[in-house]
């Protein structure tokens, strides 16, 4: 029975009662007007009517309120049960379905309804398969790098890890999936050193030293950050982390065989260039015999080779003491004009080879001294103003100076050359590097070694310089 039967049965039936008790009523009146209402006839007739009457009211008032409790609530009733349908479905329980067979005008939407929530249960129940499929593709995919790996989410929570990171990190799966990174990195040192370098990123990521498979390895670690960006979205939100070990154990062995290669062929070089220059030498005394001018020339030309050759060895063994991780400062207390002199001093017969003007720049007022290792320091200087010489033209000038700028003191090196375009302003600090179309010679190591040099003592070494207005490099010092 439908809503509208409903309706009209409740109220067809109410109102048949009504005009039964009408009629009724006036059936009764007009009996009782025929009839003498002082005669012994009336009496029964007036209590038949009046119970009548009675029992017809109370039927009808009792009709009408079971109509009242009734019709709304057959009503309502579908309503509710597809309510919470639809709050069951929202709540992922694609199980549910409407039985509303009895209710001719809910009986179409409960079909629609049960025939969505099958197919909600079928996409479902298809997407969780290939999401698993997809989540075992992923961890096989994770696990068959070589290299360790870690995903992390947004809370740092560890997502993903491969057994590689497990073996390194000297972990369990089941107790960092899931995990707070930063709370297991309490009780591991890796784990803690990869979590602070993720938060504060530095500009010089050393290698880290792992001793993994019984052995020695070096891992570079890599920090990927995984963003997202939405058709819609104007800027892309981050989803988490991922940080990768890449191992370097491999490319650290043939570094160090090649540290040690340099290191061992600087040390033989170095005695058959003495020799060399302790037999020039004995050319050139005098008490020996006169040279004529051509073998002067030639003595001349072996000396600058052969100093040449010395200044390359020298370089190439402070490059290994830097590599190998050898360097050892002894500092000292020294005034920067010390430092200054033994730099002019070392570069004076240069300078007055090419007719260059070396001018000093120092404060009238006094300046702090520097605690430094004042040899490595002095070599660094010596290095910067012998290449400012070298690249300033004939009959120019270069200016070696220091000044107070607060708690640091800067000492620079000016010159008045062709100068270095800001495209190679950091590529000039690599080993074996040198700026495209110099024609002037050297090892390329003089820079990368000064820069090392002066790193060490927690200073700076930069370049200001632009296309035709020469070059200045600044050495900052704390004071």
């Amino acid at each position: 029975m439908n809503i509208k039967t409903k309706l009209i049965f409740g109220i067809g039936m109410l109102a048949g009662m009504i005009v039964f008790l009408v009629t009724l009523s006036v059936i009764n009146l007009q009996t009782l007007t025929a009839v003498d209402p002082n005669s012994a006839e009336a009496l029964p007739a007036l209590h038949r009517a009046l119970l009548w009457i009675s029992v017809t009211g109370g039927i009808c008032i009792f009709t009408g309120i079971s109509l009242l409790l009734w019709l709304p609530r057959s009503i309502s009733k579908p309503i509710k049960e597809l309510i919470g349908g639809i709050v069951e479905i929202a709540n992922h329980n694609y199980e549910k379905r409407l039985n509303l067979k009895s209710n001719e005008e809910f009986r179409a939407v409960a079909k629609s309804f049960n025939r969505m929530a099958e197919r909600l249960a079928e996409y479902r129940e298809s997407t969780l398969v290939d999401i698993l499929s997809a989540k075992k593709f992923l961890e096989a995919t994770v696990n068959s790098i070589n290299e360790p790996i870690i995903g992390l989410n947004t809370e740092r929570e560890i997502l993903f890890i491969n057994n590689e990171a497990l073996n390194v990190l000297n972990l369990k799966r089941e107790n960092v999936i899931r995990h707070s990174a930063e709370e297991l990195s309490l009780k591991n040192d890796l784990l803690r050193r990869l979590i602070r370098e993720l938060v504060n990123p530095g500009e010089k990521k050393e290698p880290l030293k792992i001793y993994a498979d019984n052995k020695e390895s070096y891992f570079q670690a890599f920090y990927i950050p995984i963003t997202n960006q939405e058709p819609d979205e104007v800027d892309p939100h981050n989803l988490g982390d991922v940080i990768l070990l890449k191992n370097i154990t491999e490319f650290k062995e043939l570094d160090s065989a090649k540290t040690t290669f340099i290191s061992t062929i600087s040390h033989e070089l170095k005695t058959p260039i003495s020799a060399i220059m302790m037999s020039l030498q004995l050319l050139e005394d005098k008490r020996i015999g006169g040279l004529n001018e051509e073998q002067v020339q030639l003595s001349k030309s072996i000396r600058e080779n052969s100093e040449r050759l010395l200044g390359i060895t020298g370089e190439l063994l402070n490059m290994t003491q830097v590599e190998a991780g050898k360097l050892q400062l002894i500092p000292k207390i020294t005034k920067p004009i010390e430092l200054i002199e033994y730099a002019i001093k070392a570069n004076q017969v240069q300078a007055d080879k090419f007719n260059i003007q070396i001018e000093v720049e120092y404060p009238e007022t006094k300046i702090s001294k520097l605690f430094v290792d004042s040899e490595k320091i002095a070599w660094v200087l010596t290095n910067l103003l012998s290449n400012a010489i070298r690249y300033s033209k004939e009959n120019g000038r270069v200016i070696i100076g220091a000044k107070q700028n607060g708690e640091f003191i800067e000492l620079y090196v000016k010159d008045f050359g062709k100068g270095i375009d800001p495209r190679y302003h950091q590529s000039i600090f690599d080993r074996y590097f040198r700026v495209p179309g110099t024609k002037v010679q050297g090892s390329g190591l003089g820079l990368s070694i000064s820069k090392d040099f002066v790193e060490a003592h927690n200073g700076t070494l930069t370049v200001e310089s632009e296309p035709g207005n020469g070059s200045q490099f600044i050495i900052r010092l704390k004071a």
